[in-house]
């Protein structure tokens, strides 16, 4: 291998990516789980599933999620 072509793992390594790809998958990861957890409540009769419910638990957990990885 030359001095100048460098392996995966230095690549990933060096690369600080795009951070909108970042928050991209965090809304669609929180969203996700969101549904899921509400999905699971309205399944044992603790808590409605309702679009108003979704939303907001996905911005939760968006925003803990954020908070906890800029630490």
């Amino acid at each position: 291998m030359s001095e100048g072509s460098k392996g995966i793992r230095e690549g990933v390594e060096g690369s600080k990516g795009d951070p909108r790809v970042i928050l991209l998958l965090n809304a669609v990861l929180s969203a996700w789980f969101a549904g899921t957890v509400l999905w699971g409540l309205d399944l044992l009769g603790a808590a409605a599933f309702t679009l108003r419910n979704a939303a907001t638990f996905a911005l939760i957990v968006f925003a803990l999620t954020y908070v906890a990885v800029l630490r």
